[in-house]
């Protein structure tokens, strides 16, 4: 059976850095495949002696490159002993310097990122490039072939995140992108499934309470503010969203003018791809109204995105969320709110209200849009619209006026 030792080659001249190389010893034969890597003497007899806690972040990564390839090149031995064929040292050589084998973590993520790019999921792509930003922090650069990547990068990656204070949710958000990334490369055969991300937390922490009260949602509706200034408009819209059974910012951004038929408003969330159709009630249409006429060009409802290119669209996108963040928030110490409102409040709100009104969970469901509650979706699928049209119609009647807030 084929043997793969790590060796160092101090160098020539003194107080300069020596290298890392390989030595595959099969059939009497070895040969040396080099590596990048340099090291002074005195850190080498540290490695050598598997002192993995090095205080030195360089170190502790260069231990990291050099248990990818020793892993690799067990995998290589491994295939080529389970074959039964004969194999030499160039054999193992040639496929450790072999693209299919060392595809990188980095250029694989960086290519599912151009493919969800091109077909314009640009918030999934945005992402991806964030969480792979973190961790290529946290390798420093090193190239982590996907058939290597194991749970000891991703336990090791976990408690760097740790260490620098990152909040559990956020820390979560990464391993679940890391997750989808790994997943899809065990489909496509370039790693075998070995369920790295088991021992790492991958949920969702309950978070500060986002749902208005209705008395605090009722003197939103009525605050006196400029017209067509950008916090009126933030007003309009954050009502919108919770007339509209919580609609997300995003799917309001994107809300075509074709998209309003009749007494109905068709569209398609963007998040999960799922169409919803929801009652055009009197005060959706009085913001629809105030609003329709700002740019008789654009396709859109609000004036938020102008562009038709998709990624200069997105970009617009963005910018309106922020705007509309920064206004929810001066809204927020207007009205004395605490914790102070953001983009996802109005969903909050409308199925809180839902609940505190007794409306059943398969309703709110259905009304959000939710796709992630299986049981619930199988009962949902019978379900007549025009329930889910009442339900919403006696959540927002408050705002006509029609009844009275409801005390907690």
């Amino acid at each position: 059976m084929a043997k793969v030792t790590v060796k160092f080659r101090p160098s020539t001249v003194p107080g300069k850095q020596g290298s890392i190389y390989y030595q595959i010893s099969h059939g009497r034969r070895a040969m040396q495949i080099t590596t990048h890597m340099k090291l002074h003497p005195w850190q080498w007899e540290r490695l050598n002696d598997h002192q993995a806690n090095f205080p030195d972040e360089q170190m502790q990564h260069m231990l990291m490159r050099i248990n990818c390839d020793k892993e690799l090149f067990r995998q290589i031995v491994q295939m080529l002993d389970n074959s039964g064929a004969d194999y030499g040292i160039d054999d193992i050589a040639m496929m450790f310097r072999s693209p299919e084998k060392r595809v990188s973590l980095t250029g694989y993520a960086n290519q599912l990122i151009t493919q969800l790019a091109a077909r314009n999921r640009l918030g999934t792509a945005r992402n991806y490039r964030r969480t792979l930003n973190s961790i290529n922090n946290f390798l420093k650069g090193a190239d982590v072939p996907m058939s290597t990547f194991d749970y000891r990068i991703v336990e090791s990656y976990n408690y760097w995140l740790q260490v620098r204070g990152v909040m559990r949710n956020t820390i979560s958000f990464y391993m679940r992108i890391l997750r989808s990334i790994y997943n899809k490369a065990v489909l496509q055969h370039i790693t075998e499934q070995t369920y790295p991300f088991r021992n790492v937390y991958t949920g969702v922490d309950r978070t500060q309470k986002r749902a208005m009260t209705e008395q605090a949602l009722l003197r939103l509706k009525n605050m006196k503010l400029e017209p067509k200034s950008q916090l009126a408009m933030t007003r309009d819209i954050f009502i919108f969203s919770y007339c509209m059974r919580g609609m997300s910012f995003v799917d309001m951004a994107y809300l075509r003018k074709c998209d309003i038929m009749g007494d109905t408003i068709h569209y398609v969330r963007r998040k999960t791809g799922q169409p919803l159709s929801v009652k055009v009630e009197p005060c959706i249409r009085e913001i629809i109204e105030r609003y329709w006429s700002c740019d008789d060009k654009s396709q859109y409802v609000f004036p938020l995105i102008v562009s038709e290119e998709p990624g200069k669209a997105y970009a617009q996108y963005q910018a309106a969320l922020s705007r509309y963040n920064n206004g929810l928030r001066r809204l927020s110490e207007l009205l004395g709110l605490e914790p102070k409102l953001s983009s996802y409040a109005s969903r909050h709100t409308w199925a809180t209200t839902a609940r505190n009104h007794r409306i059943p969970i398969s309703v709110i469901s259905a009304g959000m849009g939710h796709t992630s509650e299986r049981t619930t979706q199988i009962y949902l699928a019978s379900l007549e619209a025009s329930i889910i049209d009442n339900a919403n119609r006696s959540l927002i009647a408050i705002l006509d006026g029609k009844r009275k807030p409801r005390d907690r």
